[in-house]
C-alpha cells in the first residue's frame, strides 16, 4: 500500500507572497503619503488584499482539514479524504495512459494519468505535481498501467478534431 498525499505548498506560498505585499503597501502607504505612519481602515487596495490573504489561509484550513490523498493497492487506487472515500478497483478500468499535458503545469510537472473507467464517457485525470513524492506516484502508477490495458491508438479523424 503507498500513500501519496495531496500538497499544499501552492496555498502556503500563494498566502504568504499575499501577506507580504500587504505589508510592503502598508509601509510604502504609510512613509510616503501620509505624514505619520498609520494604517488607513478605509484604504480599498489594502481591503482586497486582507480579502484575498483571508481566502488563501481559508483554503489553507479546508484543505487541512479534508487531508486528501490517494492509496494505491495492490488491485484498487483509493481517492481517500477526511470525510469519503471513493474507490476504483483495477477491473474497473477500461484503459490508462500516462501522459504529459500541454496547456498545465503543475508544480512543475507536466505529467497526467488519464484513466477511462467501464461504462462513463468523463475520463479521470489525475495531475501528478499535486501529490507529494511525483517521482515514485509515476512510478507506482506505471506499475498498475502495466496490468491494466493501454489506451487504443487514435485514428486520423479523432487526432483532427483534438
Amino acid at each position: 500500500m503507498k500513500v501519496f498525499p495531496y500538497k499544499l505548498d501552492f496555498y502556503y506560498q500563494q498566502a504568504i507572497m499575499y501577506l507580504i505585499t500587504l505589508i510592503l503597501y502598508i509601509i510604502v502607504r504609510g512613509t510616503f503619503t501620509q505624514e505619520r505612519f498609520e494604517f488607513v481602515y478605509h484604504d480599498p487596495i489594502a481591503l482586497i488584499m486582507v480579502f484575498f490573504i483571508l481566502f488563501a489561509f481559508t483554503m489553507i484550513v479546508i484543505n487541512r482539514v479534508r487531508k486528501r490523498r490517494i492509496v494505491l493497492e495492490d488491485d484498487v487506487i483509493k481517492f481517500v479524504n477526511r470525510f469519503k472515500e471513493s474507490t476504483l478497483p483495477l477491473d474497473d478500468i477500461e484503459w490508462m495512459h500516462i501522459t504529459k499535458e500541454r496547456k498545465v503545469e503543475t508544480a512543475g510537472r507536466l505529467q497526467a494519468v488519464i484513466i477511462k473507467r467501464k461504462g462513463r464517457k468523463r475520463l479521470l485525470r489525475i495531475r501528478v505535481g499535486r501529490y507529494e513524492r511525483p517521482d515514485d506516484f509515476v512510478k507506482a502508477m506505471k506499475e498498475i498501467a502495466e496490468r491494466v490495458p493501454k489506451r487504443p491508438k487514435r485514428s486520423l479523424t479523432e487526432k483532427i478534431k483534438l
